[in-house]
């Protein structure tokens, strides 16, 4: 059985590493419980568990999937709780997920994938015995809030790195991979609030209904949790519209800059225009042209057209054509 630790608390302190086939008899004060951490258990460990500690078949069969969205089901005297955990790998976020069987006196953390793993959390809360010894509630808690605080960094670093492409695209253009980068990371905010939303009813349901096992008392615990949810899911609805703006932004730049590019095209064209079409006069093959036996005639029409594109010139400078 793929068991990463099972463990006896009585009071807040570590009594003893227990085995999984073990039937531990706990009092009814809440003092005492048994923490069970499985990672990608087969279906068989997961039915012997179920029959130690009266598990719902239907609560095994979708901790066994491993598919599930958040959410909170009852089943009798116990819950079962699945949550997802994230983290972010270049510009994907990857997910896992985490069932967890909650009892009065046994929590079961069934975990798919390798992010966010629960080692540190468990070595956190034994060197905390007042909040571990309240009970099983508090480590659903727990679990449920270092799950939260894990999707935090996710949108600190995608929202760092798109101030960071905003700010390049007031010097130059966006290049093809900088597009295709910003709509990489929008479709992954968008994947991340699929799984934010019931996050956040989740949280919310162990603030507002009466559930087993969930105490009075840890209600203020999860409505913390609920708090963290929603200031993510604030923060995911900024960026996204950040995104959208950094690729609006680069486009009117970019047809300013090429309007700019035009008018200067244009004004220049205007300019050379003159003396192209004073020197295509002179270029026609006519024999009467008076002005062709002009003395000075050709050092008149230079001081013209140097005269007229001076004018144009002029003109476009204060119209800030060039």
């Amino acid at each position: 059985m793929s068991v990463v630790a099972a463990v006896l608390y009585r009071n807040g302190q570590r009594v003893r590493d227990i085995d999984v086939a073990e039937k531990v008899h706990c009092p009814d004060d809440r003092s005492e419980f048994v923490w069970i951490g499985l990672l990608d258990p087969t279906p068989d460990d997961l039915r012997s568990l179920q029959q130690q500690y009266g598990l719902h078949p239907l609560a095994v069969e979708d901790a066994i999937t491993g598919k599930q969205i958040p959410k909170v089901d009852v089943y009798r005297d116990q819950l079962f709780v699945t949550a997802r955990t994230a983290e972010l790998v270049g510009d994907k976020i990857h997910y896992g997920e985490v069932s967890i069987f909650v009892g009065h006196s046994h929590i079961i953390t069934v975990r798919h994938g390798h992010e966010r793993e629960f080692t540190r959390l468990r070595g956190q809360l034994e060197q905390d015995p007042g909040m571990l010894q309240k009970g099983v509630d508090y480590v659903l808690h727990a679990i449920l809030d270092y799950v939260v605080d894990g999707y935090l960094p996710i949108i600190e670093t995608i929202e760092e790195d798109t101030l960071a492409m905003e700010r390049r695209t007031v010097d130059s253009f966006l290049g093809r991979d900088e597009v295709i980068r910003i709509f990489s990371l929008r479709r992954e905010i968008i994947r991340f609030q699929r799984v934010l939303i019931p996050m956040g009813e989740v949280a919310a349901k162990f603030v507002r209904a009466d559930l087993p096992c969930i105490d009075q008392d840890a209600r203020p615990y999860f409505s913390d949790v609920n708090d963290h949810v929603r200031r993510v899911q604030a923060m995911a609805d900024g960026l996204k519209e950040i995104l959208n703006s950094v690729f609006e932004f680069s486009n009117l730049l970019e047809q300013q800059r090429t309007g700019a590019i035009t008018r200067q095209l244009a004004a220049w064209a205007a300019i050379l225009a003159v003396p192209t079409a004073i020197a295509g006069i002179y270029g026609m093959n006519f024999k009467n042209m008076p002005e062709l036996e002009t003395r000075y005639g050709y050092y008149v029409v230079l001081v013209i057209i140097s005269c007229i594109c001076l004018l144009l010139y002029t003109r476009f400078r204060k119209l800030k054509w060039l």
